[in-house]
């Protein structure tokens, strides 16, 4: 049986999976916060260049009929669209001047 988590056409992304293919906000949020910039960015330029490849792979399938490798892989990119923020504007984990303020979400989709 194979521990791949993701569509195998995606296994240069393998190495960030177990780390960030998380199912919920507030998990990618918290992974993120945990961070270094190092691994922010390393998750950053290893996923951006594979956006578009990775909106194609997704659109083949109905939202509530993913595969549990191709839900893995949008969960992934999820993370990615999390990182981009520190990545490309904050150069930190953290909101920059946001002291202990913390957003919460109430209710998440369901997928």
């Amino acid at each position: 049986m194979s521990s791949r988590m993701l569509p195998e056409e995606f296994a240069d992304l393998e190495r960030f999976a177990e780390q960030w293919s998380l199912a919920t906000e507030r998990q990618r949020y918290t992974a993120r916060l945990a961070s270094s910039m190092p691994e922010l960015q390393e998750l950053y330029d290893a996923a951006v260049p594979r956006m578009a490849d990775a909106l194609a792979y997704l659109d083949q399938f109905e939202l509530d009929d993913l595969p549990e490798d191709a839900r893995n892989l949008m969960r992934l990119f999820f993370s990615v669209v999390n990182a981009s923020f520190p990545v490309e504007a904050w150069k930190q984990p953290r909101v920059p001047d946001s002291g202990a303020a913390y957003l919460d979400l109430v209710d998440e989709p369901v997928i």
